[in-house]
């Protein structure tokens, strides 16, 4: 796929970044086993990866807005556009040498997200969508699911850590979709996790407590391979409510009402 000049910009700022990860990612393999930890190392790594995403993008297109998860949010000469940046989502996993994490990339246009991208550098996958252009890993075109059935389906979310206080509602939702579904998996990447439902590797994905940058080039991935992503209340919004539930469409009604209760 040949994409605009802004999803260009966006992918290769995303490989320049992925590749000085996967660089400190080698040596938090070996740090991760010492005694004194990998801690501060990988908070390096993951403030040094922003500064790459911020001088590839802002140097690009120096009037956009700019929000990151290290640096917070600026705004820009143009009012209606900004990055929405994750340089290392799925952190815990990349402290502890496990190779499931992503650098994501947004542009949001008016309030909507109309470009993402996510790049799992570990494993070289690359997604990334436009509005009204599709979805692609790499070179192919993506697709969600075509399962039609709970039973059969596979479904992603979050859990609580750290002592935090929504242990019990998502207890509550384990309980009521456990029994329903062929499995539920925690890999500690939400920009993954919707990733890998527009590429129909699960079926659906809901989380409570994420932040804009988890979310925002998920967005636009599940939408543009055919899957629907609303907030997990109606009437809310997605970016800054951060509670997101998504699946292919045949799924998404008995999966909504389930985890919506």
């Amino acid at each position: 796929m040949i994409g605009s000049a802004n999803l260009n910009i966006m992918i290769k700022a995303a490989r320049k970044a992925g590749r000085s990860l996967v660089k400190d990612f080698r040596e938090v393999e070996n740090l991760q086993v010492s005694t004194k930890g990998a801690g501060d190392f990988v908070s390096k790594a993951d403030i040094s990866a922003e500064d790459i995403l911020k001088e590839e993008l802002r140097t690009a297109r120096p009037s956009y807005g700019w929000l990151g998860e290290e640096s917070g949010g600026e705004d820009g000469e143009d009012p209606t556009r900004r990055w929405i940046v994750d340089p290392l989502d799925g952190t815990t996993n990349f402290l502890h040498g496990l190779p499931h994490w992503a650098v994501s990339i947004a542009l949001e246009h008016k309030g909507q997200v109309v470009a993402g991208v996510v790049f799992d550098a570990a494993k070289d996958e690359m997604f990334y969508a436009e509005k009204g252009a599709g979805a692609w890993m790499n070179d192919r075109r993506i697709r969600v699911s075509g399962r039609s059935r709970m039973i059969e389906s596979v479904f992603a979310t979050g859990l609580p850590f750290g002592g935090r206080t929504d242990l019990p509602v998502v207890l509550q939702d384990l309980a009521r979709i456990s029994p329903a579904v062929a499995g539920i998996r925690r890999w500690g990447s939400a920009a993954l996790d919707m990733a890998y439902v527009a590429a129909g590797r699960y079926e659906g994905y809901w989380e409570r407590r994420l932040n804009s940058w988890d979310i925002a080039a998920g967005i636009i991935l599940v939408r543009e391979a055919g899957g629907l992503v609303q907030p997990l209340d109606p009437a809310g919004d997605l970016l800054s409510d951060g509670e997101v539930i998504c699946a292919n469409e045949p799924i998404f009604d008995n999966f909504a009402k389930v985890i919506r209760g």
